[in-house]
């Protein structure tokens, strides 16, 4: 067993940054585990993910297991003999794979835990409105995301920062965080804190961060400008907050909204009312209302509200659901 060597997992992007920290900073990465090649587009061809393009570009050997459990898997790993595994943003391991090496297995979480425990933490802290935020390593358990801790560190979140800005400041953070988490752990000075979740009175409240799905993305025009804001930036550039189109000549749509601003002054009538102002494209809110600045018709491209405008006429009146 080579006490310096680290089998790395991961998949999209956010992990390619870790990838390239552990690489730089001299590591011994024995192998790359990431998802297996998925048909996409149109044409169905296979695409490889951000994080196998990248190790092959390191020259890293990569594997791609359909199943974890699978014992060919199982053999490949114990000849690695690699001592400490990281994960990030890879799918949940079993036991008989995270139990393996004798240092451990850590992951690279993106969110101050025991807060935001889940698979979309960096879009739940926009929609929540959070101002802060940040990376953590800990040791992997049974449960998810709730092994001991063994480092952090903290990053704003701007008033205007949407999930692209700050996926990017998080991976960046996430690398550095990693990296001298890895050092600890081979040089054995590694500290451990277990994660305290007491719901007592002054404790704050512990949010979740579950996967997305269609209702989750849904905008509810009955909620304050602000919180519609911060749900349509915590969904942006992907995978894009939505809502229906009620039009008198084209009936309903399926609508994205990809950037607002809240505007001044109070809610013009009931929520979802529209208003055009020259080419600027205003909303009613539960309170007050909010500027749409990008906006995407159902099967139309991306683009600006006074573009979506100047094409709006075919559509009758119209307001949002």
């Amino acid at each position: 067993m080579n006490a310096k060597r680290i089998l790395f997992m991961g998949t999209p992007d956010f992990a390619v940054g870790s990838l390239n920290a552990l690489v730089e900073a001299g590591f011994d990465v024995a192998a790359v585990v990431t998802a297996p090649d998925k048909p996409a587009g149109r044409g169905r061809e296979l695409r490889i993910s951000a994080v196998k393009k990248r190790a092959l570009e390191l020259g890293l050997p990569v594997l791609q297991p359909v199943r974890l459990r699978d014992p060919a898997f199982l053999e490949t790993l114990n000849s690695l003999h690699a001592s400490l595994y990281v994960v990030v943003a890879f799918r949940m391991l079993p036991e008989v794979v995270w139990s393996k090496p004798p240092l451990g297995t850590i992951n690279l979480h993106a969110s101050l835990l025991p807060q935001y425990r889940g698979a979309a933490p960096i879009n739940w802290a926009i929609i929540n409105g959070e101002t802060e935020t940040g990376v953590t390593t800990f040791f992997i358990r049974h449960e998810i995301d709730t092994g001991d801790i063994i480092d952090q560190e903290s990053v704003a979140i701007g008033p205007d920062d949407n999930v692209g800005k700050l996926h990017d400041r998080l991976m960046r953070t996430g690398a550095m965080l990693l990296t001298r988490t890895v050092a600890s752990i081979l040089n054995g000075t590694a500290r451990r804190q277990e994660q305290f979740v007491r719901p007592s009175h002054g404790e704050p409240v512990l949010r979740h961060a579950p996967k997305l799905n269609q209702e989750s993305c849904r905008i509810d025009w009955t909620r304050s400008a602000q919180r519609i804001h911060d749900h349509v930036r915590g969904l942006s550039p992907y995978p894009g907050a939505w809502t229906q189109l009620l039009s008198t000549a084209r009936g309903t749509l399926n609508f994205k909204v990809n950037t607002t601003r809240p505007a001044d002054g109070t809610s013009f009538g009931t929520p979802g009312s529209v208003r055009q102002q020259d080419d600027r494209l205003f909303v009613a809110c539960g309170s007050g209302m909010i500027e749409l600045l990008e906006v995407q018709p159902e099967g139309r491209r991306r683009m600006t509200a006074s573009e979506f405008l100047h094409g709006a006429t075919a559509l009758g009146e119209f307001h949002l659901q």
